[in-house]
């Protein structure tokens, strides 16, 4: 079976005018990009997988750099799916640099695990003093039409985080499809529990204000909502949540970039808007 060995490579940087362009790219499959847009908030950068999937042998490495004074949204328009493996892992490395004085929102589609799938993401974000970062990484059970939920093999997700060149976070999820199942199934989910890791950097959140209460209150109704400050004087949090169904955690994530809109005006930014 063909794999592939694909990269992403983008700068984005700030005109005169406050626009924000995209100065340096390259990709080869299976990423391929559509033309940016730049809404009045950020630019909207959507990144395509025109192929079936991720499949065994597969090493895919991006890196993004957002410079001072530049906005940017990075999305998907579609799930990330990884298919059944007979031998073998795909495995994805993604470097994320944000400038002091830059804002980089990353909010791709889940990543949904097939039947018998093993896939290895490793994460690293560097932000600059003064530079904002609203990082969301989404997971879906697997394919529920089809009776095949929680049932990949093996999935490790590992971030790490470092805000001025200090490190605030490292932590990484390891665990099979029934292991997680069991986790949902400790939050009272069910078998279509979906799962989000947020975390958010940004000298505007450095004290907890109306935000957090409203956040916070969102727990509940099948919704589950942890949210813990991070370590420094940098205004990060991370944010951790189960919502029992896709649908929910659409819902939950709108709302919850609609609440911080009012400290962090770039996610005004629509990510469907393409």
């Amino acid at each position: 079976m063909t794999s592939f060995s694909g990269h992403l490579s983008l700068r984005a940087e700030a005109r005169e005018n406050g626009q924000t362009v995209l100065v340096a790219q390259s990709f080869r499959a299976p990423f391929h990009l559509s033309k940016p847009y730049w809404d009045g908030h950020a630019l909207l950068v959507q990144v395509v997988n025109p192929t079936a999937g991720i499949l065994a042998g597969d090493r895919l490495e991006s890196a993004v750099a957002v410079g001072s004074g530049a906005a940017v949204l990075l999305t998907s328009p579609s799930a990330s799916r990884v298919f059944q493996m007979t031998e073998g892992e795909a495995e994805c490395r993604q470097q994320f640099t944000v400038d002091g004085g830059g804002w980089l929102e990353f909010m791709p589609e889940p990543l949904v695990l097939h039947r018998g799938s093993r896939y290895r993401q490793r994460t690293e974000i560097d932000v600059g003093a003064g530079g904002e970062l609203f990082f969301a990484d989404l997971l879906m059970p697997g394919r529920i039409a089809r009776g095949e939920t929680w049932a990949w093999d093996k999935l490790r997700l590992e971030l790490t985080l470092r805000v001025g060149g200090e490190l605030i976070l490292r932590e990484r999820l390891d665990q099979s499809g029934p292991e997680l199942k069991a986790l949902a199934s400790l939050a009272g989910a069910g078998e279509g529990a979906c799962f989000a890791n947020l975390v958010m950097i940004s000298p505007r959140l450095k004290e907890p204000s109306g935000w957090h209460e409203t956040i916070v209150a969102l727990h509940g109704d099948g919704v589950w909502v942890g949210l813990s400050q991070l370590r420094g004087d940098c205004g990060g949090w991370s944010l951790k949540l189960i919502a029992p169904d896709n649908l929910g955690l659409r819902k939950t994530l709108k709302r919850i970039r609609e609440i911080l809109t009012g400290s962090l005006p770039r996610l005004a930014c629509d990510p469907r808007k393409l």
